[in-house]
């Protein structure tokens, strides 16, 4: 691969043997073409996407594209005129992202075919993983990758078949695991950071310095470059990390900030690897993109990620939090490698949960959940093909949030310990190898000997989220044998999903509180009370124990205290400032 800085494009030329790992021959290859994402405002990314990811836009007229020039087997055969592009997904025939070549004889099961190709990246201006800002480049999803040949057993799979998706708005990728030695040519005075590691010196001629580069049992490789990088290195290990290298590529003005994103990044592998299992690689890069060429921050790969660009004045955990963040998908991306097109939440939803983890354990820092669960207003199944949500709001909404409050709720019912159990487990069970949502509800069955089948039937498979309200008071006087007292009827009912008991709280006009507790094994239920002193209010759940409650507004229900007749009353305005003031106290 060699850089034209002038002319902002990567010459490559590629030597891939792909080995056929199923039952069937194989008569046909398909590789990702991602940078053809970024060639029109037509393709499937843009359309989808408008031209935004998070909040970062594509420039205007700042296109880029892949252009594969030549494929020859080892004999020197010509398959370039078998390329076909191909789009499963929405046949929007302004989509070049997924192709398709013949083969000249089938490739027999556990047989091997090597080809060889010829292709130019066309960068656009920094976006989406991508492109270039100036003099620093981001060269993620730059080759032509191939697509996962899924063998009979794979995610529950019936028989062999090709795991073929476009590129889409709301869509990262799925790649089988491989070795790469890649060598990397850039003007000489360029730095390079990559996954892996650097094998050999670089070696310089005629203005260039090649940087050769080599990784095992990785899925995917990406490099950033740029003159003006200030490159740190230091040592790391730990009881479960023999020892790596952790190489941080800051950006000028940025060497105040070097301890903090080292101790960020040294604090998650070693809590990681404590938890889940061993950090296997021998480096971890992190690369840190310039102050306006965020589209590539904030991004994993295997054993490189990029950080947000920070100065001296950032204050909070925020630079802390996306290290913490990007180095927890080395577990749940990098080795575990779920497919992040049909599953997203098995990724990012556990990656969000054990950053979550690591800010509380080393930063003191507590998500505020009640907050969080809020936020989701638009419930979906979690197992749903990333583009199926909708919009990046939804898709955001659901496999970051509400997977990670999924994941909580499992830990609220057996406990933090028994969940690192769970994690490791599943970690151990399932990295390299490319699980479902299935394959981590059985490791989850068979750590904690139950059935989890109503939780996920509700939570993962289907849009449920809790809702708990308290639906009316009814408060009466009566007199029993000369004496006035008051008869007090709250109605509780649940509107959505529900898993253990739920805690509901009494309050009784002379201060005497009185807790119950429900399981909502049906949808609603009464109580009853004669006592000397009417009920003043109820409330739901007072310490959000029921972590997937979204709407916590109806939980909370105040009467009169001077009760001359019967009295029901609706929560209104007033009543949802002070139950929200109230909870803030507590």
């Amino acid at each position: 691969m060699q850089l034209d800085s002038s002319r902002k494009t990567l010459e490559g030329t590629q030597t891939l043997t792909w080995e056929n790992p199923g039952t069937k021959p194989v008569d046909q290859l398909y590789f990702h073409l991602y940078p053809n994402a970024f060639m029109s405002k037509n393709t499937t990314f843009m359309l989808e996407s408008g031209g935004k990811l998070r909040n970062d836009k594509m420039k205007e007229g700042s296109f880029g594209s892949m252009t594969v020039s030549k494929i020859l087997t080892l004999d020197g055969k010509d398959l370039t005129p078998s390329l076909q592009y191909v789009r499963p997904d929405d046949g929007n025939q302004n989509d070049y992202t997924l192709a398709r070549i013949r083969l000249p004889q089938a490739v027999m099961p556990h047989e091997k075919v090597t080809l060889r190709m010829n292709f130019t990246d066309k960068l656009p201006v920094v976006f989406a993983r991508m492109g270039y800002l100036n003099d620093f480049i981001m060269a993620g999803q730059w080759f032509p990758k191939i697509a996962v040949y899924e063998p009979k057993g794979t995610r529950g799979l019936t028989e062999d078949a090709w795991n073929l998706h476009q590129y889409h708005g709301d869509s990262e990728f799925y790649a089988d695991f491989g070795t790469f030695d890649v060598n990397i040519k850039v003007p000489t005075d360029y730095i390079v950071a990559a996954t892996g590691f650097p094998y050999k010196p670089p070696s310089a001629s005629n203005g260039f310095k090649t940087y050769h580069y080599y990784a095992e049992d990785v899925h995917d490789f990406a490099w950033a470059a740029s003159p003006h990088f200030q490159y740190v290195e230091e040592p790391f290990s730990a009881p479960n990390i023999p020892g790596v290298k952790i190489k941080l590529y800051l950006q000028p003005g940025q060497s105040m900030l070097k301890d903090r994103y080292m101790l960020a990044a040294k604090k998650a592998l070693r809590d990681y690897s404590d938890w889940f299992g061993p950090y296997p690689y021998s480096t971890l890069s992190i690369v840190i993109p310039p102050a306006v060429g965020n589209g590539a921050g904030g991004m994993e790969y295997p054993t490189l990620v990029t950080g947000w660009s920070a100065d001296q004045t950032t204050e909070g955990h925020g630079l802390e939090r996306v290290i913490v963040h990007e180095i927890g998908h080395q577990f749940w991306y990098a080795m575990v490698a779920s497919n992040e097109f049909e599953e997203a939440w098995l990724d990012e939803g556990f990656t969000s949960f054990a950053e979550d983890m690591v800010m509380q354990q080393e930063y003191d820092i507590r998500p505020n959940i009640p907050i969080q669960a809020s936020y989701i207003t638009s419930p979906e199944a979690l197992n749903r093909y990333a583009w199926q949500y909708g919009s990046h709001g939804k898709y955001a909404e659901n496999v970051y949030m509400r997977a990670k409050l999924v994941l909580l709720g499992i830990e609220k019912q057996i406990g933090g310990q028994d969940m690192i159990r769970v994690l490791k487990a599943y970690f151990t069970q399932w990295k390299f190898k490319h699980p479902n949502t299935l394959d981590f509800e059985q490791t989850l069955e068979r750590v904690t000997k139950k059935s989890w089948k109503p939780y996920f039937d509700q939570f993962v498979y289907n849009a449920s989220m809790e809702d708990f309200a308290v639906s009316s008071i009814h408060v009466q006087r009566v007199n029993q044998k000369g004496t006035t007292e008051y008869k007090s009827e709250v109605v509780i009912v649940k509107n959505g999903g529900s898993y253990g008991n739920v805690p509901i709280y009494f309050h009784f006009a002379d201060g005497t509180n009185k807790q119950s507790v429900w399981n909502p094994t049906n949808n609603r239920v009464k109580y009853e009370f004669v006592y000397s002193s009417p009920i003043d209010w109820t409330v739901i759940d007072p310490d959000y124990s029921q972590v997937l409650e979204n709407k916590h507004i109806n939980n909370f229900m105040r009467t009169s205290i001077d009760v001359p007749t019967e009295l029901r009353w609706n929560i209104g305005a007033s009543k949802v400032i002070e139950m929200i003031t109230r909870w803030l106290a507590w």
